[in-house]
């Protein structure tokens, strides 16, 4: 990260495509740059950070917990995606957690810059707005298949979301995902999650290969 200079960042960074080149140079002095180690909190649910982060390499996990500690996954951030912009918003604080799950680095955009952007360049309004309609969409999903869909469905919906085309066309899960975090995922116990992958095994859906990885073979045969 630090080979590059902040102009170079910026302009790697999709939210700020639609900059003209004198806001872009605007922001060259005013961003910062920040490593986060694994398991480090980049927000957390309750507090205020008053920064916008944008992810320039690595992964995090956005996740939720009642006051009885029940934590629930619901999303996994990568580059490109940004954390922080519904509290610059409403001033509020943050709804959820963010946990880098590796290390990550990430460009910090304060209150005051980030309100400035969004002022003055409508398409970088739309696109935080367009960020923000298809994280709703996402957790209408996520309502809808907790209500209307079985355990097994849910699963199967968490695998076939994180599975990838590969080289030979097959879907694979290439990133390890603990029956935990599955758990987490779906609102259901790791015992339940463990039986109900097993069962996809035995059935020849899915195919858990050397290193965790999971190749999903029969898309259409996993219950929805």
């Amino acid at each position: 990260m630090s080979m590059l200079s902040n102009l170079d960042l910026i302009r790697r960074v999709p939210l700020f495509a639609m900059l003209t080149p004198q806001q872009t140079e605007s922001l060259v002095d005013v961003v910062g740059k920040r490593r986060f180690k694994r398991g480090e909190a980049m927000v957390e649910q309750g507090k205020t950070s008053h920064a916008l982060y944008i992810i320039l390499a690595g992964r995090a996990r956005v996740l939720m917990t009642d006051r009885k500690g029940r934590e629930v996954i619901l999303a996994t951030l990568r580059a490109g995606d940004y954390i922080g912009e519904m509290s610059l918003i409403d001033n509020d604080a943050h709804s959820a957690t963010v946990l880098a799950e590796v290390q990550t680095d990430a460009l910090v955009l304060g209150r005051d810059d980030f309100s400035r952007c969004v002022s003055e360049n409508t398409s970088m309004a739309y696109t935080v707005m367009r960020g923000l309609v298809q994280r709703l969409r996402s957790a209408d999903q996520k309502i809808g298949s907790m209500a209307l869909m079985g355990v097994y469905g849910r699963v199967a919906t968490v695998l076939l979301e994180s599975a990838v085309s590969g080289d030979d066309g097959q879907m694979v899960i290439r990133e390890k995902v603990s029956r935990q975090d599955i758990a987490k995922m779906v609102g259901a116990s790791r015992e339940m999650v463990s039986r109900v992958m097993k069962d996809f095994e035995e059935q020849g859906f899915i195919e858990t290969l050397p290193g965790g990885a999971v190749r999903v073979i029969e898309r259409r045969a996993i219950p929805r």
